[in-house]
């Protein structure tokens, strides 16, 4: 298995193309292909991390995404951020999320902490 670490766009573009193929006929896992296939997705999202980075969603976004996702309402997030005007006032980024917040949104909605400790962008600090 001659397979080299992905230096260069041309090089990731050339992995991406083997890699496509093992998508239309996945091969077993213990086999010289499935080893292949594993190796070069390893290498490909490594490529992926450093050169294409996903920012987080600032904490507002990721509470409406879940929202959206539950179909939850504002009344829904009342037991964890509070009464109705303090949930209207953190999803109009007028309040930032506090630590116990923070834990209750993660515990209760499953959204990630990394993403709820992010500064709100243009909510004024407490």
């Amino acid at each position: 298995m001659s397979i080299r670490p992905l230096r260069t766009e041309d090089d990731y573009r050339s992995a991406m193309r083997e890699i496509a193929v093992f998508f239309d006929d996945e091969p077993e896992p213990a086999s010289p292909d499935g080893e292949r296939f594993e190796v070069l997705l390893t290498l490909a999202e490594a490529y992926e991390l450093k050169h294409f980075p996903v920012d987080l969603p600032d904490p507002v976004e990721a509470i409406k995404f879940r929202m959206e996702q539950a179909g939850l309402t504002e009344k829904d997030l009342e037991p964890m951020i509070g009464r109705s005007s303090r949930v209207y006032e953190v999803l109009q980024r007028k309040r930032a999320l506090t630590l116990p917040m923070i834990r209750k949104l993660h515990a209760g909605l499953a959204i990630p902490a990394e993403s709820l400790i992010r500064p709100l962008r243009g909510a004024r600090t407490q």
